[in-house]
């Protein structure tokens, strides 16, 4: 095992031992190095003021992503290269691109936030060269300013690449470079560092990863840390053993088999959106409803499956595609449809030494209509009052299957089996989903709680039945405008 965890902040090699296990990039970047210029907001992955630029290695290549510091643990940081505000100005006192735009169209006011807008329009700057309007948004949805308004933030985003000189571009030609010395630090080492019964462990490969877990079953798997960084931020809890997922090979691998889409359990969101958009577009914005972007850069889908919140977003789709769950132990691999792993709230049929090593999607057929939607308070950046999906196939105008998922209406995500039921052999009528609508309110008793009223929510999952009915028989009549930021239903 190596007991240093090694990455790259700028072009500086760093080697750090014995480092606590949940310690925060934030407060390592302020209290270790001083790089004051990350901010800490909210502390749990919301505001953007922490918000840094991780390089990893994306086959050979480097690619940059904005992610929240104030969540991240700096031992994750293995093998990555880390970029701060700090590292945009040159030696001489030039203003990258990013920050000039900014200067320009005064896209500043108290500035406590600035930095966090600059690193998220610093990815967006190297990773997409003409970003849309509605690109822009997504890459800004995750920073939040109380002061200027996005309007001149927005622009700034615009003449960002109005400003660029590709031939003193130093990040661009370094990037070749950085990847080499990315390499430079793989290996197949499993890495273990802290102190007595506080380890963070890292392997770099399945079979490790399996063997870590039989030995450690007590242990916390950690993937982008979304939920869990806030249990330390927020809840302060100790964690004792935390195994960590994102060195390990081929586990956010996407493979095309022909009649599945096989997802790696350590894909992020930002990794099978493309994907998953190609065959349910419902899905592929939904999963774009899903945190911001600086989450959806380390989230994982197997992390939110995995988490078994009644509330997460990917399971109701999950189901209603018919998705089967692969698990993983050192003893070997089970399988199961995706709704029968989520038991009871908190509960799911995972064993201590088993962990979630892939998803499976069957492509949609021919005679499939899909839809999803995400009903909260506002567009980006809300958690669900109601997660639906449905799959509705049809021959002859006749529903010959159904599968209809929610989240935010039970304990854990579920099917409606009496609405299905009260759909399935039938007519695809108004006359047949009003009576699925009706036998909805068999299969659920929502709860009530902040976000949503039970009769609320109650309604609104049977009209969401009637809207997929709408926009699936009468394409003149669809109501989701989707890209349309100004509903928060849709």
């Amino acid at each position: 095992m190596r007991d240093c965890v090694r990455f790259l902040l700028g072009d500086e090699l760093k080697e750090i031992r014995n480092v606590d296990p949940t310690m925060t990039v934030l407060d390592w970047l302020r209290l270790s190095e001083r790089k004051t210029g990350t901010k800490e907001g909210c502390a749990e992955g919301d505001c953007g003021a922490c918000t840094v630029v991780v390089g990893r290695l994306d086959g050979d290549a480097i690619r940059y992503e904005a992610v929240n510091a104030c969540i991240r643990f700096v031992a994750t940081l293995d093998g990555c290269q880390v970029l701060t505000v700090e590292h945009l100005k040159t030696a001489d006192g030039e203003l990258h691109p990013v920050q000039q735009a900014m200067v320009d169209c005064h896209g500043s006011q108290c500035g406590f936030c600035t930095p966090g807008f600059v690193m998220s329009m610093f990815a967006l700057y190297h990773n997409d060269p003409s970003p849309t309007p509605a690109g822009i948004d997504d890459a800004l949805a995750g920073n939040l300013c109380r002061c200027t308004g996005y309007t001149p933030i927005a622009a700034a985003s615009q003449r960002m690449y109005e400003l660029a000189d590709p031939a003193s571009d130093r990040f661009a030609h370094a990037r070749t470079a950085i990847a080499e010395g990315l390499k430079a630090l793989r290996d197949d080492e499993t890495l273990r560092v802290g102190e007595g019964n506080r380890v963070f462990y890292a392997p770099a490969t399945l079979d490790a990863f399996a063997t870590l877990l039989a030995e450690n079953p007590e242990a916390r798997i950690v993937s982008g840390a979304t939920d869990v960084g806030l249990w330390v931020t927020k809840f302060q809890r100790v964690l004792d053993t935390v195994i960590y997922t994102g060195r390990v090979q081929g586990y956010r691998d996407i493979t095309d088999t022909g009649d599945t889409l096989e997802i790696g359990a350590g894909a992020t969101y930002t990794d099978i959106q493309a994907p998953i958009s190609a065959l349910y577009p419902d899905f592929g914005e939904l999963i774009r409803r899903i945190g911001a972007l600086q989450v959806r850069n380390v989230g994982t889908i197997g992390g939110n499956i995995a988490n078994g919140s009644p509330i997460g977003d990917s399971p109701p789709a999950l189901i209603a595609i018919g998705a089967t769950l692969v698990l993983r132990s050192a003893s070997g691999r089970r399988s199961m449809p995706i709704e029968e792993f989520f038991i009871d709230y908190g509960k799911q049929d995972r064993r201590p030494d088993e962990f979630v090593e892939k998803v499976i999607l069957p492509k949609p057929a021919p005679d499939a209509r899909f839809r999803a939607y995400k009903i909260t308070k506002r567009f980006d950046q809300d958690i669900s009052a109601v997660c639906a999906a449905f799959s509705i196939q049809l021959d002859n105008g006749i529903v010959t299957e159904a599968r209809i998922a929610f989240g935010g209406m039970a304990a854990t995500p579920k099917r409606a089996p009496l609405a299905e039921q009260a759909l399935t052999g039938r007519s695809w009528t108004e006359a047949t989903v009003r009576d699925a609508m009706a036998a909805l309110r068999s299969d659920f008793t929502p709860l009530t709680d902040w976000r949503a009223s039970s009769g609320y929510r109650m309604t609104v999952a049977a009209n969401l039945l009637m809207k997929m009915y709408v926009e699936t028989t009468d394409p003149d009549a669809d109501t989701r405008l989707v890209g349309d930021r100004s509903l928060v239903h849709a």
